[in-house]
């Protein structure tokens, strides 16, 4: 065996006598869990209820086998304390826990865990992460007076989805420091917070930066009982959607970080300082930066603190003791539990308050309990009142109306199906003339007025909790969709190339275009997946060390790929200019249109046609504090041409099925006709002639 794969032993070393507790720390009235350096004494705080002893052990460095331990004691209830003499900063610990009943299995037995409340964790490229604490007295940060850039109304966002290394770590971002937090914002490359500017997006949302272990189990070999992991070819998790540390950032995107195995990163602050420069760029450049963050469940395969320490009160069990699984992640997060709300609340406040985030987007969030989600909005918004929460609002079931009376935006599902497809085989939808299953015409025009609870297929109680969106990380891209919905043949094909797929033929730029107008032109929030403005392709590339069955076909599920399947290459664009400058059009257009974002219902008003893939509308500006009134004309039919009669007036066009500019760059009076597929945006100053 491997000698990473065993747990690594551990010397005979007498315990230290009991040192003298000192007060408890609070905030309000509960007490503050983790480890506090001061210079003379570091405190140590662990709720760990079901323990007969816990001891917390102290590491020169992280590569020592053994350090020394001292018994720590109860604070009255289930609160394990210690305070020890001199200044430790610099150094690493973990506790060690005697548990009153045998519950430990023999794989968790002797470990040391790693603190729950770790601010920085110092951890090994493996499954089992190996995960020390790292000892840090704060350091001073120089924000130059930063703050929150978060919209009064979060329907002025347009939110730009993408994986902190996917948009530098391909040779064509020009990055000197691909995959990390400072080359994520270097200056005059193709890649990073450049490309966000150059398209005019004023928000990121990235993929989940809490601490999570890269590495999992190696394909098909098998690890403790019994467990084989036959799923993952890459034996990678690099979205990372498996949090180990909810209070510390990712270290292998640090400067000192390093995605080789065994490598150890977090050894030193580095992430905690380059984290912040990279928000307080974004914020120097009026952009929103929004995490992905995962509290629906825990990391599957690594020493896990929270299942360590107490599984029965972090985690959601059945009458065996098993860990339920709605998530399909292996385990469920119990969120009700005191100490786990706690843990959720005080983690999002932190980021918050020390790295200046302005918002979140919850994964699965329909499994985080409903006094955790108001809590969550409640302690938020008093540290920023417009803060950006955003719910995944399914796992376990679905209930986006639920979140909306609760105040909570959530990804529509229902627009994405609905003008796409939800499968691009057996059930597309309006850009391919068809409909999907589950919409009608009457959905369709919902969707354009917010997906409101009072029409069909209505979600939401305003256009505010709506965030639309036709692709995100999961599933395939729109680009691939729409050259699989063209070409069924697609889905099951082997390309000896991604070159043969990156250019979208014409019939494919069509819809791509048609389904951008819809989505920018839709009231409530608009988000767009990185690589959606050029119609970006995900084919499997062929791996040196790993041979994938799926190598050259187009990928649905990447989520374990640190490669080129994934990774942004931004010399596609000028195989798909035409598209790109589109979307970049359109970006301009809607952050240039209150109207087309903001306004209420009843502004928006639907023309009759005998052709239901035909939709037309009017927008009256003046309730959004638009100077301009609109028209939107949006052809679904593939074969047919339309005619619109104008209302009377010159009208400006700013939007065609081939250009878009916020300028205008055209007139239309009397008559207008929709091409197939195609689809114009007009608008007319109130009042004008």
């Amino acid at each position: 065996m491997n000698e990473l794969t065993e747990q690594q032993p551990k010397e005979e070393v007498k315990p230290e006598p009991k040192a003298a507790t000192a007060p408890a720390e609070k905030v309000g009235k509960k007490i503050r869990l983790g480890c506090f350096p001061h210079d003379d004494y570091t405190e140590f705080r662990l709720f760990c209820p079901r323990a007969e002893k816990v001891f917390v052990e102290i590491f020169h460095n992280y590569e020592q086998k053994s350090g020394i331990i001292h018994e720590m004691n109860k604070n009255g209830g289930d609160i394990w304390q210690v305070t020890i003499k001199e200044n430790h900063v610099g150094k690493f610990y973990g506790y060690r826990i005697v548990p009153i009943a045998d519950e430990f299995k023999d794989s968790e037995k002797d470990i040391c865990i790693a603190d729950p409340y770790s601010k920085m964790v110092a951890s090994r490229n493996h499954y089992l992460h190996f995960p020390k604490t790292l000892i840090f007295k704060k350091e001073e940060f120089d924000w130059e007076g930063d703050d929150f850039v978060t919209p009064e109304d979060p329907r002025d966002l347009v939110i730009y989805e993408a994986h902190l290394k996917d948009l530098t770590a391909h040779e064509s971002s020009g990055c000197s420091k691909p995959g990390t937090y400072l080359g994520l914002i270097e200056d005059d490359i193709n890649g990073g917070i450049n490309h966000l500017k150059k398209i005019g997006v004023n928000a990121i949302e990235l993929l989940p930066l809490h601490k999570f272990p890269l590495f999992e189990p190696p394909h098909l070999e098998p690890i403790s009982e019994g467990v084989i992991n036959t799923w993952n070819y890459y034996g990678r998790n690099y979205w990372g959607y498996m949090t180990s540390f909810f209070f510390c950032p990712e270290t292998i995107y640090a400067s000192d970080g390093d995605n080789a195995p065994a490598y150890v990163s977090g050894k030193t602050t580095a992430a905690i300082r380059e984290f912040k420069e990279m928000v307080k760029a974004f914020h120097k450049n009026g952009i929103t930066v929004i995490m992905d963050v995962v509290y629906n469940h825990a990391s599957q395969y690594d020493h896990n603190p929270f299942k360590l320490i107490d599984k029965e009160h972090y985690f959601r069990l059945d009458e065996n003791g098993n860990y339920l699984s709605e998530s399909g992640c292996g385990n469920d997060f119990r969120t009700e539990s005191e100490m786990g709300r706690k843990m959720i609340v005080e983690s999002i406040k932190y980021w918050m308050e020390e790295f200046h985030i302005d918002g979140f987007r919850f994964d699965l969030a329909n499994l985080i309990d409903r006094e955790t989600v108001d809590m969550i909005r409640e302690e938020a918004q008093k540290i920023n009142p417009n803060v950006v929460l955003i719910a995944e609002p399914w796992g376990g079931g679905y209930d986006p109306e639920g979140f909306s009376h609760r105040g909570w935006p959530s990804w529509n599902d229902q627009i994405r199906n609905g003008v796409k497809g939800s499968d691009p085989v057996n059930d597309r939808g309006f850009i391919f003339g068809e409909w999907q299953s589950a919409t009608s015409r009457d959905a369709l025009e919902n969707f354009m007025r917010g997906t409101l609870l009072d029409r069909s297929n209505g979600r939401y109680t305003t256009a505010a909790h709506a965030v639309n969106y036709l692709e995100s990380h999961d599933g395939y891209t729109l680009g691939d969709f729409i050259r699989i919905g063209l070409d069924t043949e697609k889905v099951s094909r082997v390309f000896k190339s991604r070159d043969k797929l990156v250019k979208l033929k014409r019939n494919e730029v069509v819809r791509a275009r048609l389904a951008a107008l819809y989505l920018f032109v839709s009231q409530g929030i608009t988000m767009i997946h990185e690589g959606q403005e050029w119609g970006r392709t995900k084919v499997v590339v062929p791996h040196d060390e790993v041979h994938d069955p799926y190598t050259g076909r187009i990928d649905h599920n990447s989520y374990e790929k640190d490669n080129e399947t994934n990774y942004l290459n931004f010399e596609d664009i000028s195989q798909n200019q035409s598209l790109f400058q589109f979307y970049c059009g359109l970006i301009g257009i809607r952050l240039d249109a209150p109207a087309l974002r903001k306004s209420p219902p009843e502004a928006i008003q639907f023309w009759n046609y005998s052709d239901s893939l035909h939709i037309t509308c009017t927008i009256n500006g003046e309730a959004a504090g638009d100077p301009y009134d609109y028209i939107v004309s949006l052809n679904g039919n593939h074969w047919a041409v339309h005619s619109l009669t104008l209302p009377k007036g010159v009208w400006e066009i700013i939007a065609t099925e081939t250009h878009a500019d916020k300028k205008g760059f055209d007139v239309a009076a009397e008559k207008l006709s929709i091409p197939p597929s195609g689809g114009y945006i007009l608008r007319k100053l109130r009042n004008s002639e």
